[in-house]
């Protein structure tokens, strides 16, 4: 589900973009970020409701059910950065309806896919849309704005991901119940449509001639990497660990070797600078965005399927049993940005993953018997909590660890780090998957286990590499005293919620 939750530093993509002009309709320009965004973030939450009944309709087994998650996280994670370096240097509106107009053919493709392996190609060309039509629709949001009006503009973007997350997983389910799960990825066709028509008739062109190369060998590399290894890690966790599944394994990490060296050689002009990495305190926030995303991504991809198998549940019951995510996230992240003001924000990107472990331990307590609101809402509602804590400091810690000339490339890495966890750990919940009956419910409960072990690593992650103040000093006309710099960061948070 990391895929379906709004990860904190993509907010921090608009807000790092410089602000050059006033548009004549801004409001149009937000709602066509709004609904350029929307379509990845609603598609990410319901797919994962509606994986039983795609499950049925092609009599698939756990490795495909996976896939049908991964085939759109895989090119979502690798071309994220590329996406965004690739608006800058075409144009960021050229770029945006690009991205839109191939989702919406690819959701078409979707909802009309006669097999499973044509589902997974047009999901493919989703993730890939996606991670074009992102990057560049909250880079327009940031240069379209500056200043108080920036912040209200991000504000409203965010305001209207978290009502998406709540209704998205509902409409979704009410959709596969009345008709078919092909219902689901007919939605994104009238927002695809609406989004290019807005950004077409009021989105200013901007073309930057003066921009520098893009990093293809650096997302080609990125894909191969991640690709032979999610499928090595989906091929031995749902059906076997064959020695064909090692080599694939063995030739991801090549692949990603090879990306790295590539990405040195290539300095600030990668679109990975290795340089990020020279900051301990963003090693620290990557490895816990990394374990943090992970963890819910598979549990989230397993909720739903289990709720619907094993509990008994409809689709769209099983949608509204995850709403306390984006509900208390709302309520809650405005009070835990204002507490990381006064003790800053490591001691909540520490406590934070502890509680979401705890929720995920509640977990264990799901069985076919137990009533929702005795077994799956406290269990969602800490898991909400422990989130809140972590995701409004999260932002601010990003842009702090890093030089101010490293802000736009420290949050897309974030963001990526985030769908790669998501990614990752979908690949290995094939055994869950392939379980019926009681065995199931048993096999989720590890799962969940082991997933409250990975958040107690990331709050480890927390405690053991964030240092309370800046690493580096910056270079936008501010102090540099940590003080300073995280009450400017955090008034912008507060803009954001």
């Amino acid at each position: 589900m990391s895929n379906a939750l709004h990860v904190p530093c993509d907010a921090a993509t608009a807000r790092t973009a410089g602000g050059t002009r006033s548009p004549a309709y801004p409001r149009l320009v937000v709602a066509t970020t709004i609904l350029a965004s929307s379509l990845a973030f609603i598609d990410g939450s319901v797919v994962n409701v509606g994986l039983p009944a795609i499950g049925r309709s092609f009599d698939a087994d756990a490795s495909g059910l996976q896939w049908v998650v991964n085939a759109y996280l895989l090119p979502l994670s690798a071309l994220l950065l590329l996406g965004g370096a690739a608006g800058d240097r075409f144009g960021r509106r050229r770029l945006l309806i690009v991205g839109v107009l191939l989702f919406g053919i690819a959701s078409l493709a979707c909802a009309v896919a006669p097999t499973l392996v044509l589902l997974l190609l047009a999901r493919f060309v989703q993730g890939a849309s996606a991670a074009i039509l992102m990057p560049n629709s909250l880079a327009i949001l940031g240069q379209s704005f500056s200043g108080e009006a920036k912040g209200r503009a991000i504000g409203i973007w965010a305001a209207a991901g978290a009502a998406a997350g709540a209704i998205g997983p509902i409409l979704g389910g009410w959709l596969i119940d009345a008709g078919s799960w092909r219902l689901v990825f007919l939605i994104n066709v009238p927002l695809s449509i609406a989004a290019i028509l807005l950004a077409s008739c009021y989105v200013d062109k901007d073309v930057d001639d003066t921009a520098g190369h893009l990093d293809w060998s650096g997302g080609a590399l990125a894909t191969v990497g991640l690709g032979l290894a999610t499928w090595a890690l989906t091929e031995g966790s749902g059906r076997a660990w064959s020695p064909s599944v090692f080599v694939a394994l063995g030739a991801g990490l090549i692949f990603s070797l090879l990306f790295l060296s590539a990405e040195r050689r290539l300095g600030d002009r990668a679109m990975m600078p290795l340089a990020l990495f020279g900051s301990r305190s963003f090693v620290g926030l990557t490895l816990l965005t990394l374990l943090l995303y992970g963890a819910l991504g598979g549990l989230f991809v397993l909720v739903p399927y289990v709720l619907i198998q094993a509990g008994g549940y409809t689709a769209t019951q099983a949608g509204a049993a995850l709403l306390p995510l984006p509900l208390v996230l709302a309520v809650a992240s405005p009070a835990a940005g204002a507490l990381a003001a006064k003790v800053g924000p490591r001691w909540l990107l520490t406590t934070g993953p502890v509680i979401v472990a705890s929720g995920l331990l509640l977990m264990l307590r799901i069985g076919s018997a137990t009533s929702y609101w005795l077994g799956m809402f406290p269990a969602m509602a800490v898991v909400a909590l422990g989130m809140a804590c972590a995701v409004a400091p999260l932002t601010t810690a990003v842009l702090m660890s890093v030089d101010s000339g490293h802000t736009g490339a420290a949050s897309g890495l974030n963001s990526a780090a985030a769908r790669t966890g998501g990614l990752v750990a979908t690949a290995l919940v094939g055994p869950v998957i392939a379980s019926s009956g009681p065995a199931l419910l048993s096999a989720f409960g590890i799962a969940a286990a082991i997933g409250a072990v990975i958040c107690s690593v990331a709050a480890a992650s927390a405690a053991m590499l964030i240092r309370p103040g800046r690493e580096t000093q910056p270079s936008n006309g501010m102090d540099g005293s940590p003080s300073t710099i995280q009450a400017e960061s955090l008034r912008q948070e507060e803009e954001l919620q």
